[in-house]
């Protein structure tokens, strides 16, 4: 790998002050399950790296006034075996063990989830965040078996890599980042991540010179759970995710959110399942609620498998919601 410049400082504003204000100029190394293989294959070449791990300030969990904060350098590990987060966020441990490698999960960090880039394999191999050998797109034209059937109309074809990104949007998470001066922000998870327009662009809206530092979740009791549809558990990505989250009183839900994961570049609201999880939750309301989330869909010539999937997912995961067997 190219030679770089190596920080590791204690402190929040001294990571931030370290960055530089274009991509790809510096990197954050968190758990380095990520950014260390993309050093090793120059997808990316900084010129400094910015270890977070001597901030003790980004680690731990608390939950307290009904809001769970989670410091962006916790480990997935940690974040599944916390009593908390299991007793409320179920959805949230199930996408974390379904990750199945005892050793990411035990390195991995929350933040480090959320910002990883795309794993596509045209990507991976050098030819671009979009697929692309000259104008012409390898992803559309090419083998596409795992990329996106929602949200594909533009350049982007890759799908979002995170595994927390639709649990934390369904849950209405937000995303808390610092920047240069002691800045901060809060971001909304639906609004965290984007779909880039450029190949200088990210997948999220943080800038090159800031860091996440927590995600917040609010308590507020609501049936979740997240079903995933893998080929090989601990060593593959999902084809297909889907988190659910609603209110439930009398066994009927209410203020449903269901998110679809690693079907679209970003995290994917599905507006025609959540407004279809209403009412008396049983077998039957839940294959509904699958196939308005397979409404839409766009697949690609190599990826049509995935709409089933779709269906099968969301269905599953409001039954498991909802306790039914």
């Amino acid at each position: 790998m190219k030679s770089f410049e190596y920080a590791a400082p204690t402190k929040l504003d001294a990571a931030a002050a370290l960055l530089a204000e274009q991509w790809g100029e510096t990197e954050i190394l968190a758990g380095g399950t990520d950014l260390v293989t993309s050093l090793k294959q120059h997808i990316t070449a900084p010129k400094r790296v910015v270890s977070l791990r001597n901030i003790s300030a980004l680690k731990g969990i608390k939950i307290q006034n009904k809001v769970a904060r989670v410091g962006a350098m916790t480990t997935l590990s940690e974040l599944a075996a916390h009593s908390g987060i299991k007793e409320n966020f179920p959805a949230l441990v199930t996408a974390v063990k379904s990750i199945g490698s005892p050793q990411i999960i035990s390195v991995g960090t929350v933040g480090g989830d959320l910002c990883q880039r795309p794993r596509c394999w045209y990507y991976r191999n050098g030819f671009g965040l979009f697929g692309k050998q000259g104008d012409a797109s390898l992803v559309k034209d090419g083998d596409n078996r795992y990329h996106a059937i929602f949200g594909n109309e533009g350049p982007a074809y890759f799908v979002s890599a995170s595994s927390l990104g639709p649990a934390l949007t369904a849950l209405g998470a937000t995303i808390k980042v610092a920047g240069p001066n002691k800045s901060t922000r809060s971001i909304a998870a639906k609004d965290f991540f984007r779909t880039p327009k450029a190949e200088n662009e990210r997948e999220t809206a943080l800038r090159p010179n800031e860091i996440v530092t927590d995600i917040e979740i609010p308590v507020r009791g609501l049936k979740n759970a997240t079903y995933e549809v893998r080929h090989r558990y601990g060593l593959d990505w999902p084809y297909v995710t889907a988190t659910v989250a609603f209110e439930s009183k009398g066994g009927a839900a209410s203020n449903a959110s269901v998110v679809l994961g690693h079907v679209a570049p970003t995290p994917w609201p599905s507006a025609g399942a959540s407004g279809a999880l209403s009412g008396r939750v049983d077998a039957a309301l839940a294959a509904r609620c699958g196939e308005a989330a397979a409404q839409g869909a766009k697949p690609l010539s190599g990826n049509g498998y995935k709409v089933q999937l779709v269906k099968v997912a969301v269905k599953r995961a409001i039954l498991a919601a909802a306790g039914i067997a």
